[in-house]
Parts: C-alpha cells; structure tokens; sequence
C-alpha cells in the first residue's frame, strides 16, 4: 500500500512539472509581460514548493532587483551582486559562504557564458522525514528558473530593438530634415560672376556641420560654413538653431562683427558653454569684387589666385561662436578678388584625414586640386574621388562639409 501510494505521489509530482512547465511555455509563446511570467514562477515555487523567499537580481544595464518576495525591502539595494553574488557559476545550498542571512539556495543564470541573473531562496518548507521538497526538486526548481530568466531577457531585448528601430526611423527622419537645411547645389549662386558648389556628408545619420549660401541683394551675396563641436544629435539640434539664427539676421549691410555677436549671445544662451562652433562668415560684392569676411576659430578657407598662382589662407580673427559669453573686440578683413579666383572652405573632417605619410593633410590636397583654370566643382569631385569620400576611405571618422566659389567677374 505505502508502495502504491508512493508511486501515486511520484506521478503527481511529475504531472505538476509538466504542467507548470507547459504553462510557462504557453505563457512564454503568448508574450505575457514580465509581471505575469514572474506572477507564475511565484506561484509554482511558493504555493507548490513552500518556498518562503524569492529574490531576482537581473543583469540589463547593470544589476537590479527584478522581483522580491519575503526578504527584507532593503535586500533589493543592499546586496552588492559584483562582490558578493558574482563569484559563484554554480548552485549553491546552504552554503554559508554567500554570507546572506535567510538566504539558504542561490541559483546563477548564465546565457553564453555571461551571467544573466542570481535567484536567492530562503525560507525553506522542511517535510515531516527531514528532507524539504525544495532540496528533492532542485533540479526543476533550476530548469523552471533559467527558462523564466532568458524569457525575460528575450523580452528586454525584443523591447530595445523595437526601440532601436523606432529610434533609427527618427535619426532618418532627423537626417532628411536636416539635409533640407543644407542647401542643395541647384540652388546654388550660378551666373557670369560667381559660381558655388557645396559637399555635405554627415559620419551619422546627422552632423554638426553647416554651410549656406544667401543671396542678400542683387550686387551682395553671403556665404558660411559652421562646424559645431561633437557630433550627433545634441550638435545637429544646435546646428538648426545657429542656421535659423544666422538666416534671420544676415542682411546685406549688417556689420559683420555685429553678426558675430548676435550669433555668439544665441548659442551661448542655448548651450551654455557646453558646446561651441567655429564658423567663418564672408560677403561678397559682385559690383566691386570686394569680399568682406571674419572667421571665428574656423580652419582657414583657400583662396587661390589663377593669374599670380598666389595661395591665401584665411586665417581665425577671433574665438569660435559659444566658447565665452562675450566675444572680445573683433575686426573683420576685406580682399579685393582678382578674376578668376577660387575659394574652397572645409570642416576638419576633410583636413584631419591622413596622408600616404601619416600626417594630417591639412589644405594640401585642396591645393592641390584647384591650381588650375577649371571650375572648382569639378576641382572638388576628383578631390573627393581621390581621397575615397565618402565610401571608400577607412580613415574618415568626422563629418565632411565643404562650400566652393569661383570668382569670375
């Protein structure tokens, strides 16, 4: 009778795993949340196994409690898991070197080789014989835990690529919201007496990096390249703030270095000092031929004289837009440009590019290419062809912009 009676037990026993684990299973395949998975693990080990105390420390980010019930509130912060629970890879009982008052089992999980998780058990039922159902239905108890844990990681990480993807949809939309703000080469100046052509390649989705072209009246026409410092999302913002800015105060007779400063007071008040811009300014008479220009901290554009082959650079006047909340006392320059010049201004993703002998190339290679009679778009293509922009050249860490003149008069 005892035998029969045993065996009955036995048999009930291995119909509550199966049906718990077919539950989980079904639970698991109908994508309920955590909450409920971890509702249902409580269940089978608490009512079922009289299991007193069940706490969860899971692995994201970092370490944090995922799920406590019994053990003290303040085990949830109190229990540091990299020097006390990471140095066990294996299921420990009753072993007093976890050194946790009422913790009596702790179960690791592992995905990988990587831990995932630590479950804490206390407060064990001990039957009538000595022997607590928990000890005689460990390996269940370990089976079932494991399956809950990579459930629940599988939905962390189901949850962050829906993020990801959401976020990547935003970035794309950021990027073609900002393209618009960088004006397209059919817009462009194009007539007898100046010619612009621009390149625009942002490392990310989207940049730091600006230039504009405005014709300001029917003999003035004003032209700007901006780099702001970082890059990303955080300068790409900062950069639509500076282009709404600068479009609504470039006028044809303001004072550049009043410019200067209206810009600075803007992206000091919006940035704080956080992030600045560098930021060289020009307008161009095509009456006179005199280009007026001020560069705040801006690698120094090339200007290249055809008929004398003389290379000007022009260099910073001043500090960049936002690096201090008053730009001190700043002049700006004026040129008289001779006939068939050229102007090429560059952000130092292109000068900060290395050379066959490991140097930066600086304006070399813009020299380079625009010491002849062609017109400087052409100049800049096979520039940007030979140095393998912006698909073929592993060194190119930053974002690309360039802004190119020819001044034909």
């Amino acid at each position: 009778m005892g035998k029969k009676k045993a065996s009955v037990n036995r048999l009930q026993v291995s119909r509550f795993k199966l049906d718990s684990l077919l539950d989980i299973t079904l639970s698991i395949n109908a994508n309920l949340p955590t909450e409920e998975l971890l509702s249902k693990y409580d269940s089978i080990l608490r009512n079922n196994l009289g299991i007193g105390k069940i706490i969860i420390f899971k692995h994201s980010v970092g370490w944090e409690c995922i799920f406590n019930a019994g053990f003290p509130a303040e085990f949830e912060t109190g229990i540091d898991v990299e020097s006390q629970l990471l140095k066990f890879t294996e299921t420990e009982i009753r072993n007093e070197n976890l050194g946790i008052e009422g913790a009596e089992i702790l179960i690791p999980v592992y995905n990988n080789n990587l831990p995932l998780a630590f479950i804490l058990i206390g407060d064990i039922e001990e039957d009538r014989e000595g022997m607590s159902p928990v000890i005689s239905h460990l390996n269940f108890i370990q089976t079932i835990s494991r399956i809950i844990i990579v459930a629940i990681e599988n939905i962390r990480l189901f949850r962050e690529s829906l993020r990801q993807e959401a976020l990547k949809k935003e970035l794309e939309l950021a990027a073609k919201m900002q393209q618009k703000l960088i004006p397209d080469n059919k817009s462009m100046p194009l007539n007898d007496n100046f010619r612009v052509t621009g390149f625009y390649f942002p490392h990310y989705e989207v940049g730091g990096d600006y230039y504009d072209c405005l014709r300001l009246s029917p003999a003035r026409t004003g032209f700007c390249i901006a780099d702001v410092s970082g890059k990303g999302i955080a300068a790409a913002l900062l950069m639509s703030n500076f282009q709404a800015g600068l479009r609504a105060l470039f006028t044809h007779d303001i004072e550049l270095e009043m410019l200067v400063h209206k810009l600075n007071d803007l992206i000091w008040t919006n940035a704080e000092g956080d992030k600045f811009i560098t930021f060289f300014l020009a307008r161009y008479d095509h009456t006179t031929g005199n280009l007026e220009y001020l560069n705040a901290g801006h690698n120094p554009p090339v200007l290249f004289n055809n008929e004398t082959q003389q290379v000007l650079h022009l260099h910073s006047q001043c500090v960049g837009i936002g690096m201090i909340d008053e730009i001190p006392p700043v002049s700006h320059a004026v040129l008289n440009i001779a006939e068939n010049s050229k102007i090429v201004c560059y952000t130092d993703g292109l000068s900060d590019l290395k050379g066959d002998d490991g140097k930066e190339i600086l304006t070399s290679e813009i020299v380079k290419h625009i010491a002849n009679r062609e017109p400087v778009e052409g100049n800049i293509r096979e520039m940007l062809l030979k140095l393998g922009i912006p698909d073929n050249n592993p060194d190119l860490f930053d974002d690309v912009s360039i802004i190119a003149a020819d001044f034909i008069r």
